[in-house]
């Protein structure tokens, strides 16, 4: 009796130790097949003509990041062109020629195109900007490799660049922005800077400029070709071609530190707010390389009352120009590491133009009152 209980209960136990094996052996296979289609499912499409794929790099996400940059055929760019139509060129930038397109969903959208290979560092930085988005960041909404060309889509601003709407030229209506009109164009700007430069790590533009200062419809302002500087880094073989031409943009520092850091980005909105204060491009010399070069080129200027833009007269009070113009001044402030962050900018920026409210609302819109220009220059 006693050896046929032994019996059961040793088959039994044989029973339970299959089982358990037979459990086991099923949750090994289950979390293989989890495994694999995580990884499919994390790998981008590939493009035809590089025989490349677009690989999400998990340790780049953003704030506001959303999927990577969708991939566009030569034939939807094309038609979206009329087959790169020369009525459809707006402009040239440091990628190649821009066009305006229309997608057969009807998003309007700028295209850039320039010759090259077939890159994979070309669809990896593509993929990651596309996923950085904000209301003061123009997006990047995917690319094209085909063709011996590499082409990039973001989205279309009806207004074009600052440009268009600060330099007087012959052929060309200016926009009369008034000062508080300026003044908000200045905080998108700054607002697209400081969500670079908050991200982790910290992107720097490069190569902010007025010309990458875009408004849309209602005149919010947009930043431009963020990240491009480094995107051809990456895919030129010997680094983006130096232009022979003076960038007053460019902070002198980077030459003599040979670091690139977020108080460069400083330095070129600097020059940008003294471009919104003057109307004009930026003398393309050597003013803006030491404080004392600085300080003697502003107070000439004001001096002589030429300074500031003369269709802002009657649109902006003493003190707000002043705070304005000292801002401009400590972003141009040598050493670098002086100048003010993008986010102490932005809360300047905010405080200055809620203070212009404030003002004109008691002393009256329009104001006739002309402000010499050497009483802005006071400490």
């Amino acid at each position: 009796m006693s050896s046929s209980l032994a019996a059961v209960v040793g088959g039994v136990g044989a029973g339970l130790i299959f089982l358990v094996i037979i459990i086991v052996l099923l949750w090994f296979c289950i979390k293989r097949i989890k495994m694999l289609s995580n990884k499919n499912s994390e790998s981008g499409s590939s493009d035809p003509s590089a025989g490349v794929e677009l690989r999400t790099r998990g340790s780049r996400s953003s704030t506001g990041a959303s999927r990577g940059g969708r991939q566009f055929s030569m034939q939807e760019l094309e038609q979206a062109t009329k087959q790169f139509n020369e009525n459809n060129l707006i402009g040239c930038g440091s990628f190649g020629l821009v066009y305006k397109g229309f997608l057969s969903d009807g998003t309007v959208v700028a295209i850039k195109r320039r010759t090259g290979p077939p890159k994979q560092e070309f669809v990896e930085e593509v993929g990651y900007f596309s996923r950085i988005r904000h209301r003061n960041l123009v997006s990047l909404l995917g690319y094209c490799q085909e063709s011996g060309y590499q082409l990039l889509v973001s989205e279309y601003l009806p207004n074009g660049s600052m440009c268009n709407h600060l330099y007087e030229t012959e052929k060309q209506s200016i926009s009369k922005l008034e000062f508080r009109q300026r003044l908000s164009i200045a905080i998108g700007a700054a607002r697209g800077l400081y969500h670079l430069h908050s991200q982790q790590p910290p992107i720097m533009h490069g190569n902010f400029r007025t010309a990458n200062v875009m408004v849309d419809e209602n005149f919010i302002a947009k930043v431009a070709d963020a990240g491009l500087k480094r995107l051809l880094e990456k895919i030129e073989v010997a680094g983006p071609s130096q232009s022979s031409s003076i960038n007053v943009f460019s902070d002198p520092e980077i030459g003599y530190l040979n670091i690139f850091s977020e108080a460069n980005d400083v330095f070129s909105f600097g020059i940008f707010l003294l471009e919104l204060l003057t109307g004009k491009v930026a003398p393309q010399d050597d003013v803006f390389v030491s404080n004392e070069s600085i300080l003697l080129w502003l107070e000439t200027h004001l001096n002589s009352d030429n300074l500031v833009d003369h269709r802002l007269i009657g649109s902006f009070t003493t003190e707000g120009m002043q705070d304005l113009l000292r801002l401009t001044i400590r972003c141009v402030h040598f050493p670098g590491r002086e100048r003010p962050t993008m986010t102490v900018v932005v809360s300047e920026l905010d405080d200055i133009l809620e203070k212009e409210f404030m003002r004109t609302t008691v002393v009256g819109e329009g104001t006739t009152i002309v402000t010499l220009g050497s009483q802005l220059f006071t400490t």
